[in-house]
């Protein structure tokens, strides 16, 4: 059922991806100065998102192939490289998460018919205060804090699963849990990455 339901799901990202880049493919501007200089933060929070981009193929290759593909449960070799890169990319999303937090904030300009609302409601009038540096578009705000939010359970669901704490039904819970969670972390991933190179 968890084949099934993956390959679907990821062939239904897929798909929403190339139509997007359809319907927005008459846009040909560029976001973003090619001829500004990049500070040194930039380049290490670059550097770290292309880290964590690699250890999210690996993992995501030695992970939904077997299931995916062969339909069986992931060991041997790609058990143990699954393993080493796991740690590496909970680092990164560790890092990133601190790098990228004020970046990737929701202001009131993501939101207008909400701020309407809101100001409606409570009858209180938005100062305009915008923050100096670039923000992020909305839909790679979402992402960004949904990878943050999910990479908690995917991490935790594995390492709990580890310890003799738990009988065999709680760890075959705990499994599910990484499998299922890892999928959807999967789907946003690929949206962000994909916000990422389109701005």
């Amino acid at each position: 059922m968890f084949q099934k339901i993956s390959i679907i799901a990821l062939l239904i990202t897929l798909g929403g991806i190339v139509l997007h880049c359809i319907a927005l493919s008459s846009n040909k501007k560029c976001p973003g100065n090619p001829g500004k200089k990049r500070s040194l933060m930039c380049i290490l929070r670059m550097l770290v998102y292309l880290l964590a981009l690699l250890c999210f193929v690996v993992l995501s290759i030695t992970g939904f192939y077997p299931v995916l593909i062969l339909g069986k449960h992931i060991s041997g070799y790609p058990v143990m490289v699954h393993a080493t890169f796991a740690p590496v990319l909970a680092v990164c999303l560790a890092v990133l998460a601190v790098m990228w937090a004020r970046r990737c904030r929701f202001t009131s300009g993501d939101w207008p018919w909400f701020e309407r609302v809101v100001q409606r409601i409570t009858l209180f009038k938005s100062s305009g205060y915008e923050t100096p540096f670039k923000s992020s578009g909305l839909g790679q705000k979402i992402a960004f804090w949904l990878i943050t939010f999910l990479a908690l359970p995917l991490i935790l669901s594995i390492v709990l699963s580890m310890f003799p704490l738990f009988g065999t039904h709680w760890q075959e819970l705990l499994l599910s849990m990484h499998r299922c969670t890892a999928l959807v972390f999967a789907i946003v991933a690929i949206w962000h990455t994909y916000f990422i190179i389109r701005t």
